[in-house]
Parts: C-alpha cells; structure tokens; sequence
C-alpha cells in the first residue's frame, strides 16, 4: 500500500447545480436537445445550448461514476427550457467546491485516488480542485 502524503481540503464556494443523476445513454442526450431546441430563438442560444450538449456527452463517454451537473447560473440562458429540465427529473442541489492542498503537488493524483474511496467528487478540469456531491444524492 501506498503512503499518503499529508493533504487538506480548503473550502472554496458552494453554488447552486442543476443535476441528472443517472444520465448513461447518448440517445437520452438527443431526445434533451430536441427537446430544448425548441425555445432556441437566437444563435447564442443555440451556440450556448450545443456547448450545454456536448459537455453531458463528454461527461457520459468518461462513464463517470458521478451525476451530471453544471451550475445553475450557466443555464440561465435557458429560461422556460430549465422547467422542461425539471420535468425531466433534473434536480437542483448545493453543491460544494474544495482546493486540495498537498505538500507535494506530485503527490496530488494519490491523494485524489485515495479520497475516492471515502465520498463522491469530480476533479475539476485538470486543476486542484473538486466539486463533491451530497451523500443523499450519491448513496445508493
């Protein structure tokens, strides 16, 4: 076993998320856009919509053991669609930020895997950082 190097969890923020917890298929992916294009009146719309798209493909293709979420404020854009997304069984949730803080940042991937193990995150990006899930929404 591995020695785990001293590390600690610094609270960054806490946002409101909107989230599908078991999105597992692409096709579900298509049926939402089409369902979602139909309040696409601008080009912005439809440009922020595709990225909206393109980013739950992306996360469905890593096979993530983690809901899909993205913050509340980059759906805004959606206005009535963020009602549809409801009706989907999409849920709205706190979720919180934390910069993790390694002596040795070489030592960041062990610590990482090793926190796996004890709650549900998403490394944001290729950063320092996690977004971790509420244990109500992850247990199963």
């Amino acid at each position: 076993m591995q020695d785990i190097p001293a590390f600690k969890l610094v609270f960054t923020e806490q946002r409101e998320h909107l989230l599908l917890p078991n999105v597992t298929s692409v096709k579900v992916v298509q049926h939402l856009y089409d369902v979602l294009f139909q309040y696409a009146i601008t080009e912005d719309y439809e440009e922020k919509l595709k990225a909206f798209i393109a980013k739950m493909e992306a996360h469905i293709k890593t096979k993530a053991r983690t809901p899909f979420a993205m913050p509340l404020t980059d759906l805004e854009f959606l206005e009535d669609g963020l009602e549809e997304l409801r009706l989907l069984n999409w849920m709205q949730e706190k979720l919180t930020t934390f910069e993790v803080v390694v002596d040795e940042p070489e030592k960041l991937e062990t610590v990482l895997e090793t926190m796996e193990a004890y709650f549900t995150f998403n490394r944001i990006a290729e950063t320092n950082q996690i977004l971790v899930f509420p244990q109500k929404i992850t247990a199963y």
